[in-house]
């Protein structure tokens, strides 16, 4: 719940004061939204380098500028986490680039990764007052990227303010971004968090799922070590369900658990050939990619690198596929989508970064089968040609095939990124939780509670799918939920 008597409070600051009155609005209006710097398409699509370069002192500074500091704020209203985002834009505009991070970790855990991978148009920037007057919004998502950055090079990392350990010890299932932004929170609050992960590294979804080229590693790293130093422990290679149970975790004197597995399980379309070798899904591409560096020779984990690579499905994923086929030498890389490029999910910056990369778009196209050589490889797919009809429940124009319109083309390798759903695995341990028949859990919408008391869930395991920050809100929405009811019931 966004404190608006606080938030009132920090705009009469003395200093935001000032600041608004030595540019008037109509000059603020004035300035143009600045633009990202970023590597050149065609040398950034072999390579692994992050794309976007970041801005600089000058150019936030300017941006920053463009900030009406509204008295309703209603960019707020937008941020899943609650970033107090005229606070933090002004620290900019004064050059006080730590008090900007300090405040972004407020409510943030993960600021640097938010700044690069949020879709900030759909979020906070959607509500920009400079919407209104034809005008484009404040670049919040490339303030927000600059202050954790600023921060984290200039060597004066600041840890967040936590209560004294209160010795009630909680449990995390997941590091993924509702995972870790819970644990976050609830190391504030005073709480000794332990976060249990499956795999060998932290993060995730930020690891296994978002390339290097998107979201560094390191960046991600920097983030868990802040946490760390809060006092945050983390333990790998431990599978709850399996590793550990429900009840091992009660023994062990955990008096509160909150589940954000995520949805590892990926989806297929179930047509003909989708069991040939050279059709995987995205989840394991990626993964074996990015966490277990497949892209390197002596990986021991190799995937195949394919020339005429197809992957299916028009969202963010699909393009991270796509984009990282292309980097491991593809010389065909192409999206086949079943609506138009209005259609698409994914962000317009990540079509565009694969516009420029040269990558191939095949919309109204969709695969209806696969077709094997004589070792059980795949060479080929028919794609069906599609057009659009009436608007379906999402109110995207529903795809219809056309009759007798289908296209045989060559393919070596198939990636599909059609969704995911949660894994049954995490649910499966916890006798008496109330799963719906996608296999999400489900929980009070206030709360994040479910049906077991002293158990909590968020993030894509509850809503099948969904952005790194609404899984953050999840997470700090479950936080505040248990801390009440440890506090009400004297836990």
């Amino acid at each position: 719940m966004i404190d608006t008597e606080y938030i009132k409070a920090r705009r009469n600051e003395p200093w935001r004061q000032e600041l608004r009155k030595e540019l008037k609005n109509k000059e603020r209006i004035a300035i143009p939204r600045v633009k990202m710097p970023e590597l050149d398409g065609k040398y950034r699509s072999r390579c692994y380098e992050e794309v976007n370069l970041g801005l600089t002192l000058e150019q936030a500074v300017q941006e920053a500028k463009r900030c009406l500091d509204c008295p309703e704020p209603h960019c707020i209203e937008g941020c899943p986490v609650e970033i107090n985002i005229p606070e933090f834009i002004k620290n900019i505009e004064r050059n006080e680039i730590l008090e900007a991070a300090k405040t972004l970790k407020i409510t943030s855990s993960l600021p640097a990764v938010c700044g690069r991978v949020c879709p900030q148009e759909k979020q906070c920037e959607s509500l920009c007052i400079h919407l209104k007057t034809k005008g484009e919004a404040v670049a919040i998502g490339h303030l927000e990227r600059f202050a954790a950055d600023f921060e984290r090079e200039s060597g004066k990392i600041s840890v967040p303010e936590i209560a004294e350990s209160n010795g009630i010890k909680i449990a995390v299932i997941g590091s993924g971004p509702a995972g870790l932004s819970f644990a976050g929170d609830m190391a504030k609050y005073g709480y000794e968090v332990s976060v249990f992960e499956a795999l060998h590294e932290i993060g995730g979804v930020l690891k296994y799922g978002i390339p290097e080229f998107r979201l560094p590693n390191t960046i991600v790293d920097v983030e868990i070590d802040i946490l760390e130093k809060m006092g945050v422990k983390f333990i790998t290679n431990c599978i709850v369900g399996k590793t550990i149970s429900y009840e091992d975790l009660h023994e062990a004197g955990f008096k509160g658990i909150f589940i954000a597995s995520g949805a590892g399980l990926p989806n297929f379309m179930n047509i003909p050939g989708e069991n040939l070798a050279g059709v995987l899904s995205s989840n394991e591409y990626l993964t074996r990619v990015n966490l277990m560096g497949a892209n390197r020779p002596e990986s021991d984990t190799p995937v195949f690198h394919g020339k005429n690579v197809a992957i299916i499905g028009g969202g963010n994923t699909a393009m991270d596929s796509v984009r990282t086929a292309q980097r491991l030498g593809a010389e065909k890389a192409m999206i086949v989508y079943r609506r138009s490029e209005e259609e698409m999910p994914a962000r317009v910056e990540e079509i565009h970064h694969a516009k420029e990369e040269g990558i191939i778009f095949m919309n109204l196209h969709n695969p209806i089968q696969y077709i094997g050589d004589e070792k059980g490889h795949v060479k080929q797919m028919i794609l069906q040609k599609m057009e659009l009809g009436e608007p379906d429940a999402s109110g995207r124009r529903r795809p219809v095939e056309i009759p007798g319109a289908t296209e045989t083309i060559d393919v070596d390798l198939v990636i599909v990124a059609v969704g995911v759903s949660p894994n049954p695995l995490v649910p499966k341990a916890f006798t008496g939780l109330n799963v719906s028949n996608r296999g999400t859990i489900i929980v009070n919408q206030d709360t994040l509670q479910t049906d077991l008391p002293d158990v909590y869930a968020g993030g894509d395991i509850v809503r099948g799918g969904a952005t790194v920050i609404l899984a953050m809100g999840d997470g700090r929405k479950a936080a505040a939920g248990m801390n009440e009811r440890i506090i009400n019931y004297k836990l």
